[in-house]
């Protein structure tokens, strides 16, 4: 049975307090101390979601708060173009590879709005149904980039896209997987800090300036390969500048991948 995490008294009172589960009691503990210890100090409102099959480990801090997505709705656009052509049994044509290609690998936003208003609203709707992605809002003028997320709603994403399921086929997930795997250098800040070099590293990132709660700074990664099989989530806004936003994620993320990927105590050779 997983185990939950105690989580120590100087953080009980707040809202930014990581409880783990873990099949492995010490692990769901020493993560929820390290992501505590992460968030530390920060100014920013930060959520979390995590789960790392392995071990059947999942942690969570506020992770049903909305924030505007930003880039990372980019995952879903792609994701809900490709389950409409599913429905269709057809492939996708060569200017909605070179769209969806543009929008995940390089952020571009021209891409984005062309295929977010071929979907419209109705099949974006249906995508986040099937997806079980219930608390994820569209702006109510069309501004992808204010979609509300969560970050359990996008761990769920990501396990669509990481696991075989009914909503996403294989070659739908491999193409996802292709192309978050494919984000140009500058792109790949945040969830993979400090991933294990064994790991294929698949991220999407967004990050949005707004006169009210500063800068949106977002992170979606999933880790596969080489034995490993996790996916992480940090959201977070009030951030004074973009760079304290990405500090604050990769912070969190290298406690995750150093605690999940430190050797078992006693474990035999």
């Amino acid at each position: 049975m997983p185990t939950i995490a105690s989580v120590g008294s100087a953080h009980a009172a707040t809202p930014q307090a990581a409880i783990c589960t873990s099949d492995r009691p010490e692990l769901a503990d020493k993560l929820s101390e390290d992501i505590n210890s992460a968030l530390d100090g920060s100014a920013a409102t930060t959520a979390i979601s995590l789960h790392d099959r392995t071990t059947n480990t999942t942690c969570t801090v506020d992770a049903d708060r909305h924030f505007d997505s930003a880039s990372t709705v980019k995952v879903t656009v792609l994701s809900t173009l490709l389950w409409d052509a599913q429905k269709d049994d057809r492939a996708l044509t060569q200017e909605e590879k070179d769209r969806a290609t543009a929008m995940i690998t390089e952020s571009d936003n021209d891409a984005t709005t062309a295929l977010w208003k071929q979907l419209g609203a109705d099949k974006i709707n249906g995508f986040l149904q099937a997806a079980g992605m219930t608390n994820t809002v569209l702006d109510s003028e069309g501004h992808w980039g204010l979609t509300q997320i969560t970050a359990n709603d996008e761990e769920k994403l990501l396990q669509l896209v990481t696991h075989t399921n009914p909503v996403l086929s294989d070659d739908s997930r491999a193409y996802i997987l292709k192309l978050t795997g494919e984000v140009i250098p500058s792109q790949r800040w945040g969830t993979p800090a400090g991933a294990p070099g064994d790991a294929q590293v698949h991220v999407k990132n967004g990050w949005l300036e707004r006169a009210t709660n500063g800068w949106r700074v977002h992170s979606l990664g999933a880790f596969t390969g080489g034995d490993h099989d996790y996916t992480i989530t940090v959201l977070s806004q009030d951030n004074a500048t973009m760079d304290d936003g990405i500090a604050n994620i990769e912070g969190i993320a290298r406690a995750v991948h150093e605690d999940l990927n430190a050797p078992v105590s006693g474990a035999r050779p």
